[in-house]
């Protein structure tokens, strides 16, 4: 019955601790109906719901790969749309969830925020086309590829700049059925907006970047592709609120500490 209704309307589901063990479930208000297995597996309802404050809120998946595209908004900086997209990949251990402090290693400096649409990956993949690729997309989050744009200039690679500790904040929801090629994008620092866009203004779209991923890597239920940062970028510092809210999906917020 809940699979079948994904299918057809937006779903909020997370990932929670209660009692000691870790469930998936579906949040409807402020309740949060239990499910038998992963949000990627047709789960069935499991017990009574709960009250989301008597739970531990979790990562919403545990990804085997986090991938992101670069250049993907002409302004930030434009990539060729006839191009493959341009790819970079970020670690699993990057990601911590909204609410949690950021840590910068001792000697990042110059570490802006990048507000982005993330993809969550429902199913195994193996040389798509666009069509698989985009039934393959089982929902979207908020996250924010945090960035230390010294390293990333000098380094060999940019595994140091965007994959380290606590550079990857996601939200706590995975949502489905979201028109994520054409949503408003907003990131806040201390309140104020400092990047807003839609995503319709990307210019390799997700059923394009999956498809090809998919043709190198073999894509499996609960990876990520972060999508792409719109406008301009600054430094954080110490005490700063930084956060990355996108309509109909959900927002991530986190305290430089």
């Amino acid at each position: 019955m809940i699979a079948a209704c994904a299918k057809t309307q937006a779903q909020t589901y997370v990932r929670y601790v209660f009692e000691g063990q870790v469930k998936y479930g579906i949040l409807q208000g402020e309740n949060i109906q239990p499910l038998k297995g992963s949000p990627f597996d047709a789960p069935l309802p499991a017990g009574k719901p709960l009250k989301s404050n008597q739970v531990q809120m979790l990562l919403p998946t545990v990804p085997e790969k986090v991938f992101a595209v670069g250049m993907n908004f002409a302004s930030h900086i434009s990539s060729d749309s006839q191009s493959p997209p341009p790819l970079f990949l970020k670690l699993p251990s990057s990601l911590i969830a909204t609410g949690e402090p950021i840590v910068f290693p001792h000697d990042a400096t110059n570490v802006h925020f990048e507000g982005e649409l993330v993809l969550v990956v429902g199913k195994t993949l193996k040389d798509a086309d666009e069509s698989e690729a985009k039934e393959a997309i089982f929902g979207v989050l908020a996250g924010n590829d945090l960035t230390e744009r010294s390293w990333q200039s000098r380094d060999l690679q940019w595994m140091r700049a965007k994959a380290s500790d606590g550079f990857g904040p996601i939200s706590n929801q995975i949502v489905t059925n979201v028109d994520y090629n054409n949503v408003l994008l907003t990131t806040r620092l201390n309140g104020d907006i400092v990047q807003q866009e839609s995503t319709k203004n990307m210019i390799h779209k997700p059923e394009k970047v999956v498809s090809y991923l998919s043709h190198y890597f073999t894509l499996k239920p609960g990876d990520l592709v972060f999508m792409g940062t719109p406008g301009r970028t600054k430094a954080l510092s110490k005490g700063d609120v930084v956060s990355v809210e996108i309509e109909g999906v959900g927002k991530v917020e986190n305290r430089i500490k």
